[in-house]
């Protein structure tokens, strides 16, 4: 059932609703918020509440700064860890438009929306699977976060090996409560690294759940002392965090990526799309890895992969084709973090799958074997790319790929080298205490 205004203002006096949270999310994928009483809520549900654009890096100057927030209404939802002391506060996610009611461009939802509506004129609807990774730390005296954990647990361990299972088990409960379907939790590869999957949906409620999952997880971390992160590489010598993306795509309520023919029984549009995703994957990496931190997680070794390549099971591939078939089927890229912003991120995605379609572009041949145990002049030989080593060459790559600047559109794209480039600045001029633990006496 779709909710309307008076849905809305009913339920939040049945659940004696305090405060309402309406959330937006920046070019860089922070979550941010305006926090309302419900004697505001009509006015809210109106599209009458006002933010400062210029204060949200990323979004307007300071002569353009008025900018009104319109809550979709299908978000609304109770927080549960919010219900204290006979206080409850519930949320609205909001899509950012301009004081004449267009749809601001710099708002990352409207990106997502306008490649979601290039897909639906060609007759498709878009669906997404996350894997979200995260790391659960202790904090010191004084609560600020360390990379310290007394866990000891390897993949899919459990206790007392495994420290985080009472922790996601509060997470799992909480989000459950929020509507989401928990299909699977479990420790991961490296000690405190952690994984909760949920249920894929269509690719605006993906993105805006990937949003409130890391709300959330950090949420309840910190609730039990600890601090959660989705730093992709938070620790040298171990595994990072990944966010792998399912994708498929739907026409007519039939997964056109599936031919019980096709080669792995996948369509010839299953192909395309894979193609499409490898021809610009260089281009985009800059907005599923956005961090300096990414690259340090895109090496051989540590199961992320930094090779373009795809495979139906090989798992050092950027690209691999999990086995279940017929509605199922579906095209995982393994190289996105879960710092990135899951707006751009997905549209994105989409529109290089959907380029491969529309060009009919096929893939390489795929990849069997350990690409991490091939040496160069055997990836050169079967034509196997690198991703970007780093955030200045993947900046370079984007700048080359008219798709994704078109994806973004010209003020989230501009808007995003600004930041980018300056975050590659300051990282290139920082004085590291590697280098001084290498050079201070050395030299």
């Amino acid at each position: 059932m779709q909710l309307q205004k008076e849905d809305i203002l009913d339920l939040a006096e049945q659940e004696d609703v305090e405060f309402i949270l309406l959330q937006f999310t920046d070019i860089f994928g922070k979550l941010k918020n305006v926090c309302i009483p419900r004697s505001q809520l009509r006015k809210a549900l109106d599209n009458q509440i006002m933010i400062d654009g210029s204060s949200i890096e990323g979004y307007a100057r300071i002569n353009e700064s008025d900018m009104f927030l319109w809550p979709d209404l299908s978000t609304w939802v109770v927080l549960p860890w919010r219900r204290v002391a006979g206080k409850v506060t519930a949320r609205l996610i909001c899509d950012v438009h301009n004081p004449d009611g267009t749809a601001f461009q710099g708002d990352p939802r409207n990106v997502l929306k306008r490649a979601l509506q290039r897909a639906a004129d060609m007759g498709y609807t878009f669906n997404v699977g996350p894997e979200c990774e995260f790391f659960l730390f202790e904090t010191d005296e004084k609560g600020r976060p360390t990379t310290n954990t007394s866990d000891e647990a390897d993949y899919f361990d459990l206790a007392p090996l495994d420290h985080g299972v009472h922790i996601r088990d509060e997470i799992c409960v909480n989000l459950e409560a929020m509507g989401f379907e928990i299909e699977a939790s479990h420790h991961e590869a490296a000690a405190g690294q952690q994984e909760i999957d949920f249920k894929y949906a269509d690719a605006l409620t993906a993105a805006d759940n990937i949003m409130t999952f890391k709300l959330v997880v950090k949420t309840i971390a910190q609730r039990n002392g600890l601090h959660a992160t989705f730093m992709p590489k938070p620790v040298y010598g171990i595994n990072g965090s990944g966010m792998h993306v399912n994708m498929s795509l739907f026409k007519d309520g039939f997964n056109i990526f599936y031919d019980e023919d096709g080669l792995h029984r996948l369509s010839d549009d299953a192909l395309h799309f894979v193609a499409g995703t490898l021809a610009h994957v260089k281009g985009m990496t800059a907005v599923t890895n956005p961090l300096v931190n990414s690259y340090k997680r895109l090496v051989p070794g540590y199961e992320a992969p930094c090779y373009v390549a795809w495979s139906a099971s090989n798992r050092s591939s950027l690209i691999r084709i999990p086995s279940a078939r017929g509605q199922s089927t579906r095209v995982e890229l393994r190289s996105p973090d879960p710092s990135c912003n899951p707006y751009l991120a997905l549209a994105v995605c989409l529109n290089a799958g959907l380029d491969g379609i529309e060009r009919k572009l096929m893939p390489m041949p795929e990849v069997a074997e350990n690409i991490y145990l091939m040496d160069a002049e055997k990836r050169n030989l079967a034509g196997i790319d690198s991703l970007p080593g780093s955030l200045e060459e993947a900046m370079r790559e984007m700048d080359k790929d008219p798709l994704i600047k078109e994806t973004l559109g010209a003020h989230t794209y501009s808007q995003f080298c600004v930041g980018k480039q300056k975050e590659w600045d300051e990282y290139r001029t920082r004085v590291s205490t590697w280098e001084i633990a290498k050079y201070m006496v050395n030299y």
